[in-house]
């Protein structure tokens, strides 16, 4: 008896050991940066809740980073205080920051804010601009003139400069979830705040890699899809005056407004959309803005020099038509 009950566990045993091991989907849904988050993860065999570590991912960047947070360590500087350590974070962000407005030759610049909510296109309401205001106002715009000290303080050429990280900060935020889930031993993932995507591995519960949309622009009413890509161990990032464009009454041409930061003047742009796959999104976030704010030609020609960059980019040609580029790289991930 002992034999066959040894025999017949051995053979439970086989069969437990050669059995595919269960995947599960796991999900988090909810609000955080002024913007939505969606996250989904898989794991073996059993369930994983990093709902407290999310939250706490938000958290972190919020008290440093966040110029809506009064007490927020970005806030207090803008408020004049001096002698602060910053956070890790902000660390980093910063001087993503500075590398990307220096490639760009000025065009992302986390000083810009001041001139966004002057043209009232910010969070305050704007004020009657001429050329004298934009040249007052000029005086506390520029990147370059700020840095971050070996004491990790944030140093000023002109007070009463305004740094904000909105441009970038979406990005950040779903790389560090991205670190988060790496911590965790989490090889497939498909992570997205406010529209900024980082993918890793494969969809485990349809057995393909990661789709994802590309919103057309051009679309008042609704949501339609330009094209579609798959998205793996990348990152994705897009930036676009979504339904905010102007037609001019005489020529029907589309325009979209905005800010120059090396002129501190409005322009009317021919870019409609830019999408950026990068290695990581804060890179993608930070660039996809920049490009809205380019001419198209300095875009492009940018880019050529970014190895590590693909792009598409939605614009309206000299005859007001829709037009299409894309990298070459980015054309092999196109499904349609």
């Amino acid at each position: 008896m002992k034999r066959i009950l040894a025999v017949l566990f051995g053979l439970l045993f086989l069969a437990c050991g050669n059995s595919e091991p269960e995947i599960i989907r796991n999900e988090s849904h909810g609000s955080a940066l002024g913007t939505t988050y969606n996250l989904i993860y898989f794991s073996v065999q059993k369930r994983i809740d990093l709902q407290k570590e999310i939250d706490s991912t938000f958290a972190a960047m919020n008290q440093s980073l966040s110029t809506y947070i009064p007490d927020s360590d970005i806030s207090k500087i803008n408020d004049g205080e001096e002698g602060l350590v910053v956070d890790m974070m902000f660390q980093e962000v910063f001087h993503l920051s500075k590398t990307i407005h220096e490639a760009t030759n000025g065009y992302f610049d986390p000083t810009v804010g001041l001139l966004v909510n002057a043209w009232g296109f910010g969070s305050e309401k704007g004020i009657q601009m001429d050329s004298a205001s934009v040249d007052s106002l000029m005086k506390r715009v520029g990147f370059d003139k700020v840095k971050l000290n070996g004491k990790n303080v944030i140093e000023k050429q002109v007070p009463n400069m305004y740094l904000e990280f909105n441009a970038i900060a979406k990005g950040y935020a779903v790389d560090r979830l991205a670190a988060l889930m790496d911590e965790k031993g989490i090889q497939d993932y498909l992570l997205e705040v406010g529209g900024e995507l980082v993918a890793k591995g494969t969809n485990i519960q349809k057995q393909k890699e990661w789709v994802v949309g590309i919103d057309d622009p051009q679309v008042i009413d609704g949501r339609e899809l330009k094209a579609t890509i798959t998205l793996t161990d990348r990152a994705l990032a897009s930036s676009g005056n979504y339904r905010h464009f102007r037609i001019d009454a005489e020529t029907g041409k589309k325009y979209v407004h905005t800010i120059d930061p090396t002129s501190g003047f409005t322009k009317n742009g021919n870019t409609l959309a830019v999408t950026i796959l990068a290695e990581n999104c804060a890179t993608a976030d930070a660039y996809a803005t920049a490009f809205m704010a380019m001419d198209l030609d300095d875009a492009l020609k940018l880019l050529t020099s970014q190895k590590d960059l693909e792009a598409y980019i939605i614009y309206v040609d000299e005859e007001g038509n829709t037009q299409e580029f894309m990298s070459p790289g980015f054309e092999e991930v196109v499904l349609n």
